[in-house]
């Protein structure tokens, strides 16, 4: 599925992530791929920029780690970003439902 395909639902679908519990930068990647059954496979140069921007809207926390010598950014969903979550799960029941009917086939 290319990067076009998500446009729009990449937030939610990262905060859907988060809320199992903290990961870093590329565990979300493994988990998106994991969780869609490998139709997702997001580069880092959409996904990096995205947690940034998450980050700046107070949704998620990250702090830096050293993990095996490396420095990570390991990722949690704040309070924000649970309210967030739940109203574009909201939004995303509603904008399915309408697609949906439109697309389905029947009339």
């Amino acid at each position: 599925m290319n990067t076009d395909a998500v446009r729009g639902h990449l937030d939610g679908m990262l905060l859907a992530v988060l809320e199992q519990g903290p990961l870093h930068g590329y565990g979300i990647i493994e988990a998106l791929h994991q969780r869609s059954g490998g139709a997702l496979d997001l580069p880092t140069g959409t996904v990096y920029p995205a947690l940034r921007r998450l980050e700046r809207a107070g949704w998620i926390d990250g702090v830096w780690s050293v993990v095996g010598g490396r420095k990570r950014r390991t990722y949690t969903l704040s309070r924000a970003g649970r309210r967030e979550l739940a109203a574009r799960r909201s939004e995303w029941i509603r904008f399915s439902g309408v697609v949906g009917s439109v697309l389905g086939g029947t009339t």
